[in-house]
């Protein structure tokens, strides 16, 4: 049955491939906002040559990409590629989730911490970062200190790209990878802006299968900076990892104007019964999740850390973001899972991956 799903799925793609000749991504060489589905599903092509061998061998190659140069791991069992095209196109390439155990740990560390600040990898080592404008913005810490490892790898063989005329960049991550690319796009515009890194460069994303990166304010800022069309999250509806993590909102997570926030003063005025009513329904709403936030605070920064420090063992432990309310960011592209994906990609409590895998994408991108 395996084999049949993936045989269906390919022979989508040579269709597609049909479809849209080599010269078609990007225009020739310029990059243009908004989805591209040809565009999309080479960069998928070229993801899914990610890991150290090609786990399903019948995935075919990227058309008009090759291969100059694969990082060493760093960080958290992190990596990247970068392919170019004879169209003066480049693509960052982020690798996601391993095997490794610091590979998922990276994922767990989930506690927040500000989308602006630095850490402290390494007493040689320190990453400042400002990824959002807004103070009320926040992201995930493992995901952060992955960006941090990569884009000190990855500026350097930009600029050096840059000095033979290239100009503009893909970044395009799978999974984990997705979550990455998030957070290396917001860092390397906002460098831009401070003109820490050329204006000239552009840089078109496509977020793939990935996790929520941050809070909603990050996910405003983020999108208010790669409008319009430039930044894409794309996934299967069917897949569970763009569900993760775990969120959870609170009071505190409000606007400000937001009436519940003020909620106690409002109580406050009415008469005494009505108010211990009114106090007993709130309290019974905002408490549950103000505890359940301090609890996923407390194991996924203050434990997952202290794992963290074992592989990075001068790893400055952050002060957190007081949230836990993960949500999605980018221009959405959802590939909706009908009767007919369903039938070649059944749901299979023995692997959890069915609907995360490349072959699953690849054949929901073809047909959208």
């Amino acid at each position: 049955m395996k084999k049949k799903i993936v045989s269906f799925a390919l022979v989508g793609l040579i269709f597609c491939g049909g479809l849209f000749p080599a010269d078609s991504f990007g225009q020739q060489g310029k990059l243009l906002p908004g989805f591209d589905k040809a565009e999309f599903l080479e960069l998928l092509k070229i993801s899914s040559r990610q890991g150290d061998s090609l786990y399903n061998p019948d995935l075919p190659p990227p058309l008009v990409y090759n291969q100059i140069y694969r990082s060493q791991k760093m960080g958290l069992d992190n990596r990247w590629d970068l392919w170019v095209s004879d169209q003066s196109l480049a693509v960052i390439s982020i690798r996601g989730t391993t095997a490794e155990t610091i590979s998922w740990l990276e994922n767990f560390y989930a506690a927040m911490v500000p989308a602006k600040g630095r850490l402290k990898l390494s007493n040689d080592f320190s990453f400042d970062y400002h990824l959002s404008d807004d103070n009320k913005a926040a992201v995930h810490t493992g995901w952060l200190i992955a960006t941090a490892f990569l884009s000190r790898d990855i500026l350097p063989k930009i600029d050096s790209l840059a000095n033979k005329g290239f100009r503009e960049f893909y970044i395009m991550g799978h999974s984990q990878g997705g979550a990455i690319a998030y957070l290396i796009t917001a860092h390397f515009l906002n460098l831009q802006k401070q003109n820490l890194l050329p204006d000239d460069y552009v840089f078109k994303t496509y977020c793939s299968a990935a996790p929520k990166p941050g809070n909603l304010y990050f996910a405003y800022s983020f999108e208010n900076m790669t409008k319009p069309g430039w930044a894409f999250n794309v996934v299967n509806s069917a897949d569970w990892v763009p569900e993760s993590p775990f969120s959870i909102q609170t009071t505190m997570d409000f606007n400000p104007s937001n009436p519940f926030v003020n909620a106690k003063s409002t109580i406050k005025k009415a008469p005494l019964f009505k108010r211990m009513a009114m106090n007993y329904f709130y309290n019974s709403l905002d408490k549950p999740t103000r505890k359940a936030n301090k609890r996923f605070q407390k194991q996924l920064g203050k434990t997952l850390g202290g794992f963290i420090k074992n592989t990075l063992p001068e790893f400055e432990i952050p002060k957190y973001y007081n949230s836990n309310n993960y949500t999605r960011a980018g221009q959405n592209i959802v590939l909706f899972a009908d009767e007919d994906y369903y039938r070649l990609f059944p749901d299979n409590p023995d692997n959890v991956w069915t609907h995360h895998m490349f072959e699953a994408y690849l054949y929901l991108t073809e047909k959208y």
